[in-house]
């Protein structure tokens, strides 16, 4: 019994791998079939697609390569721009010690913070590192975040009329926002309006 089990098994094994080495040699039996015409067009094929993934490839590398060259300082910027507000805190500060105020010492200290203000302003721009001009525009999520809500019955809403921290651009990419405090009607006139909803119309 156990020489026939044996036996059995040993069958199965070589029945298994005949049917592989079946599997193989039809598979080269159908690439022998291909004409030489045929074959051509399948390495064709081939190399179009090896091409193609080769052209693929080095454009992305050209894409992170540049990325990294427009935009290999960008952290360095956004932290620089610390440098510029605590400038302008400075400057505040100054401005608002009873003290100092009305004194010559202080025209001509706030007078070399412009200057240093200025110059670092000039390096930004040489760097393509520019300001964002938000006063007087409708405010843009993208570039703009509203920090305030301000009554003003002569802007229409949501344009900005207070910028409380200059957004800076990087290239076309965005360093920081804006923040900026955006016009609102005012109670009074929100009041008006809503005591004309509520009255009939006398016909």
């Amino acid at each position: 019994m156990e020489n026939d089990q044996k036996s059995n098994t040993e069958n199965k094994e070589l029945n298994v791998e005949d049917h592989s080495t079946d599997e193989k040699d039809t598979k080269q039996g159908k690439k022998e079939d291909l004409t030489p015409e045929e074959k051509i067009l399948e390495l064709e094929d081939k190399l179009t697609r090896t091409l193609a993934e080769m052209e693929n490839q080095r454009r992305r590398f050209e894409k992170e390569k540049d990325d990294a060259f427009d935009y290999g300082g960008f952290s360095f910027a956004r932290e620089a721009l610390n440098l510029i507000d605590n400038l302008d805190r400075s400057k505040q500060s100054l401005e608002n010690d009873e003290i100092l105020k009305e004194s010559k010492e202080l025209k001509k200290i706030l007078e070399h913070l412009d200057v240093i203000k200025k110059d670092i302003l000039s390096i930004f721009n040489k760097n393509n590192i520019t300001p964002i001009e938000c006063i007087d525009k409708k405010l843009d999520p993208n570039f703009h975040q509203a920090m305030i809500e301000i009554e003003d019955d002569q802007k229409e809403i949501g344009t900005i009329v207070q910028e409380i921290q200059k957004g800076f651009m990087m290239k076309s990419r965005l360093l920081r926002p804006s923040l900026v405090g955006v016009s609102k009607k005012s109670q009074k006139k929100d009041e008006k309006s809503e005591e004309n909803q509520e009255k009939p119309n006398n016909k």
